[in-house]
């Protein structure tokens, strides 16, 4: 038997789309000679579908798109995930399903059992959990058909869930496993994959195809990497990251295997190429071309432009210089020498006259003061609006160039810097940023040497650095990761030898701050824990406030 695995990227409630994508995949897994080809979760719909579920309308086309895909099981049968209604009044209306398509018909539908509702998954808002486990058969062989999470809970070990879907369907003896994911991406998280995969393999003897989603759905990624283990716990192959592919699989070979093929798995590659999927799909999937950024010479900006232009092509991208009376020559000419290296339009449109129109409008208000935080974020607010009107009247979508650990704390000005339509780096800490420039320049110099060595600066104010309003990032970015990730206490990153004075005034910023982020654009994820839908904080929480 010969089992092919579509890896695709879907979009979300595009069923036409989606739906002739997976045509197309079935008439190149015949050429292939598959007997079986697999799609991911929720393919016919793409994931995640949010409140889209709650539409009865949005169903009746996932049903559609299964009615149209069963007419195509012909000579090949067919294993996509869809939607599924809940036949009786008890329990949530949906499922989350795994069809079996045969010969112009609905063979068998297993559906998920186990609902994640933990950092970005919020499952069970929509779907009822299966009670019951059949395997399908098909051509002599037995198939165990399951969902993503259902094989996270091995031996019934995870304290989140109380069965094991594959203790259930083992009895049964199906020779192997396909598995539908939608997995998102962190740049830890295929490692774990492989770890998760090989304990199934380890404890149920049986092969697995594990079909995993490639695209990126607004601030989540979708990596790809579909897996093929051998029952001895090998990995048999492991498909591309964040690309489509199409691929078929003998299981006798794959049941006889004995060698390992695993892909290295370098961070910054990962992220590089997550990001600038990210991108590419956020604007292809709105119907978006072209991005526009503030380009400052500082290493944020540099890095967003540089990712931006490898997943829009140079033509696409437009960087605005708007030096100030603080900007240094050196900030100026770096950031002309970027756009050059890219290839990337550029305009130089000084604020300093907008910047004196706003003090004389309000010196009569501001009298007796002195120059501070209001008049850094004057200048800040007149490169958003410079910013936005360019986006407004060319139709660019404005790229925010903030990292995660000026998100952070706060070390951003609402509706100046803060302002964009997707956050490239908003997920970066700034140490990643260096390290993130440091690998775009391994080849040779995308990004002027100065614009990474010289201290990082706002330049809001003369000889400002980011150094006088906040610790230094080496020593930032630790407590913060201690903190947003790993969800320690103050109490447990003081005892990790942290200045107790520092670690409460760092976790006091992140804590207060919540309400800028509230405002900020989507942030594409990389991390495990990432600002956004995976971390809900309340605004008003007095915690260490």
């Amino acid at each position: 038997m010969k089992i092919a695995m579509a890896q695709l990227n879907f979009h979300i409630g595009n069923f036409d789309g989606n739906v002739q994508k997976m045509l197309d995949a079935v008439q190149e897994a015949k050429a292939q000679k598959a007997d079986i080809v697999c799609f991911s979760e929720l393919a016919t719909c793409g994931y995640p579908p949010r409140d889209f579920l709650e539409f009865d309308d949005f169903i009746d086309l996932a049903e559609k798109a299964i009615k149209k895909l069963a007419k195509a099981a012909k000579g090949i049968a067919i294993a996509v995930g869809s939607p599924s209604r809940n036949p009786v009044p008890e329990g949530k209306d949906l499922y989350n399903s795994a069809y079996f398509l045969v010969e112009g018909k609905v063979k068998h539908i297993q559906h998920k059992a186990l609902l994640p509702t933990y950092d970005i998954f919020d499952e069970y808002r929509y779907f009822e959990p299966a009670s019951t486990f059949e395997t399908v058969t098909f051509k002599g062989k037995k198939i165990a058909l399951t969902v993503c999470e259902d094989i996270w809970n091995i031996g019934n070990e995870n304290p989140l869930y109380t069965v094991c879907p594959m203790d259930e369907l083992m009895p049964q003896g199906p020779d192997f496993m396909i598995n539908l994911s939608a997995s998102p991406f962190n740049y830890n998280h295929a490692t774990t994959r492989i770890g998760i995969l090989k304990a199934n393999t380890k404890r149920y003897k049986v092969p697995i195809f594990y079909i995993n989603h490639a695209g990126a759905q607004t601030e989540i990624l979708f990596d790809g990497g579909s897996i093929v283990m051998s029952p001895n716990g090998k990995v048999y192959d492991e498909m591309p990251y964040f690309q489509e592919c199409i691929k078929t699989y003998d299981l006798e070979a794959v049941q006889k295997n004995k060698k390992e093929t695993v892909q290295a798995k370098d961070k910054m590659t990962l992220i590089h190429d997550g990001i600038v999927m990210g991108i590419k799909d956020y604007f292809g999937k709105l119907g978006f071309k072209r991005a526009i950024l503030g380009l400052s010479g500082g290493i944020d900006s540099a890095v967003t432009a540089v990712l931006a232009a490898r997943a829009l092509g140079p033509n696409n991208v437009r960087a605005v210089l708007m030096p100030s009376e603080f900007s240094s020559d050196h900030s100026i000419n770096d950031a002309r020498n970027l756009a050059m290296n890219l290839g990337i339009q550029y305009d130089i449109i000084p604020i300093q006259p907008a910047f004196e129109s706003f003090k004389g409008l309000l010196g009569p208000h501001f009298a007796g003061t002195k120059f501070g935080l209001a008049e850094e974020n004057i200048q800040a607010r007149t490169r958003g609006v410079l910013l936005m009107a360019l986006s407004n009247k060319f139709g660019n979508i404005l790229l925010n160039t903030s990292n995660k650990s000026e998100a952070a704390v706060g070390y951003g000005t609402l509706y100046g810097d803060m302002c964009g339509g997707l956050s490239v780096i908003g997920d970066v800490y700034k140490m990643e940023v260096f390290e993130l420039a440091r690998f775009i320049n391994k080849d040779g110099e995308v990004i002027p040497e100065n614009t990474i060595t010289k201290p990082p600066s706002a330049e809001l104010r003369p000889d400002q650095k980011d150094s006088d309003s906040l610790p230094e990032y080496d020593v930032l970015d630790p407590i913060l990761y201690h903190y947003i990730e790993g969800r320690k206490s103050p109490k447990d990153i003081i005892k990790m030898g942290y200045d107790k004075k520092l670690v409460h005034r760092i976790l006091r910023l992140v804590n207060i701050n919540e309400f800028k982020r509230y405002q900020t654009p989507p942030m594409i994820r990389v991390s495990a824990k990432a600002f956004g839908m995976g971390r809900r904080m309340p605004i008003v929480g007095k915690y260490l406030s």
